[in-house]
């Protein structure tokens, strides 16, 4: 856990030098973290990694716990924003579903080390809970919206609870990224990200998706 700090409590940095510095910092604990896993994160270890002092390290950081949130925040941003649609993104409905779980599936892919290892201590830090609090509303509340306007426009099932749905869909979606990514599943890219934006288009009903037509007509006796 490091030697105890006997400096007064760190304040956010006000010169471009300080912001350099604690960035560094919040990078190299990255890197620790993906690279050997929370038991190697420690702030020697990470001053050590920025090339700075192990004094300099509580300048910008309270704890090894305070910048493992530090370090979280950064990554869970960096998905955030990566996930988001371009403002030039299609209209159509079913490709603006399919570019949203591509770039879902980038995001993840490259924040999944970090995001999993705050899975795992969650239960023990409520900072941490809070974090992955803020990621699931960010993901559920955006697909609950998005439902929302495909059922007012009457493009998707009236009957079905926006949220709910939005919870139960990206709690697949998640769970197929993470399979993806960190267990290796033998997909590619495009099938994987067809299959998602198919089943999601088929649970909601969304008219004009490609499944929509062979639904329609049924099943022949055998």
């Amino acid at each position: 856990m490091g030697r105890q700090r006997t400096k007064p409590a760190p304040t956010p940095p006000t010169t471009t030098r300080g912001r350099r510095t604690r960035d560094a910092l919040v990078l190299a604990g990255r890197e620790i973290l993906e690279r050997q896993g929370r038991s190697a994160f420690s702030p020697e270890a990470v001053a050590q990694a920025a090339g700075v002092s192990y004094g300099t390290f509580y300048t910008y950081f309270e704890s090894r716990d305070d910048l493992l949130h530090h370090v979280v925040r950064s990554v869970a941003g960096e998905m955030l924003a990566a996930s988001l649609a371009p403002p030039d993104m299609t209209d159509d409905p079913y490709e603006r579903l399919v570019e949203s779980n591509r770039l879902y599936l980038r995001a993840w892919d490259r924040a999944s080390k970090v995001l999993r290892l705050v899975d795992q201590g969650a239960s023990a830090d409520e900072g941490l809970q809070q974090i992955v609090l803020e990621i699931r509303e960010f993901y559920v509340g955006r697909a609950a919206k998005g439902l929302k306007r495909l059922q007012d426009a009457g493009l998707a099932n009236p009957d079905l609870n926006p949220r709910l749905t939005a919870l139960a869909l990206g709690s697949m979606v998640e769970q197929v990224a993470h399979a993806h990514s960190s267990l290796e599943e033998p997909f590619d890219e495009d099938t994987v990200v067809d299959h998602l934006s198919r089943l999601w288009a088929s649970a909601i009903g969304l008219r004009g998706a490609p499944d929509a037509a062979w639904a329609a007509r049924g099943v022949s006796a055998p």
